[in-house]
């Protein structure tokens, strides 16, 4: 009887045994696949932000990119009208931007470039003067300071107390033989004249050597030295300054890249865009 009641212990220890064996073996399985699920869901976790952020991010740059459109498609909009019209869509923004230019010895054009009341004409408008009044399209009149000039490319820059809208300068690079073309001025002292023409040429050689000349077929007459010609967008690609002694459609424009470049010399800053 002893013998069975040893037995039967025995048999109790070991199922207790096996059972505490299974206990841990299933906790460490458990406890494995509790990891596991962790790293699963801080894995899924992070992918998603990544998705998210990532899609953000392109969701931003078809914005930006439809915005660009749609300002090119504006513009391009804009310069349709011009083409299958005429100029009549820019000139009354454009006059409003070009000014006379007298002096005690001379007279001529000028036009506002920037908006901090900047003019810019022809030195030969200005050389030798004590004087200078500008008188923009409203009526106004201005004594105008002389901030400089560069005789060798015929520019001055002037400037007014009067905060002028000024015109954009267009790439001159860009002109292409047959563009149509426009030139304000003050020919023979009748204010605000606008005339209309094409290219010609482009990079013809002045007086001054330099090969920064634009050729147009636009009328030019005593007066308009210093005015603007302007493009289809109502930009400047350049500043009228001589024609061909008596000859009719020889006018030759100083390129908008060297009136840039040369306006900004003499201010030390940039003020033309």
């Amino acid at each position: 009887m002893k013998h069975h009641v040893n037995v039967l212990y025995g048999a109790v220890i070991l199922l207790l045994i096996f059972q505490v064996i299974s206990f841990i073996s299933v906790s460490s399985q458990s406890a494995k696949l509790i990891s596991r699920q962790n790293q699963f869901e801080e894995k899924i976790t992070g992918s998603i932000e990544e998705i998210k952020q990532e899609n953000q991010y392109r969701f931003g740059e078809v914005v930006k990119s439809i915005s660009q459109q749609e300002t090119a498609f504006e513009n391009q909009i804009e310069l349709l009208k011009n083409t299958q019209q005429d100029f009549s869509l820019i000139i009354e923004s454009s006059v409003k931007k070009v000014v006379t230019i007298a002096t005690d010895i001379s007279a001529g054009t000028g036009f506002a470039v920037g908006q901090d009341g900047y003019i810019l004409t022809n030195h030969h408008v200005i050389s030798g003067s004590n004087i200078i009044q500008v008188q923009t399209y409203d009526d106004k009149i201005y004594t105008a300071e002389l901030i400089g000039s560069d005789a060798s490319k015929d520019l001055a820059v002037l400037k007014i107390n009067y905060n002028m809208d000024g015109f954009e300068l267009a790439n001159s690079d860009e002109v292409v033989v047959g563009q149509k073309v426009i030139a304000i001025g003050n020919p023979l002292g009748l204010s605000f004249t606008v005339t209309e023409g094409i290219i010609s040429a482009v990079q013809r050689v002045g007086p001054n050597g330099l090969k920064a000349y634009i050729q147009t077929d636009v009328t030019l007459n005593p007066g308009n030295s210093g005015g603007p010609l302007i493009d289809k967008s109502g930009k400047i690609i350049g500043m009228n300054n001589f024609k061909v002694g008596n000859a009719e459609a020889l006018g030759f424009a100083l390129e908008s890249n060297v009136i840039k470049e040369t306006a900004n010399d003499i201010v030390g800053v940039n003020i033309v865009n």
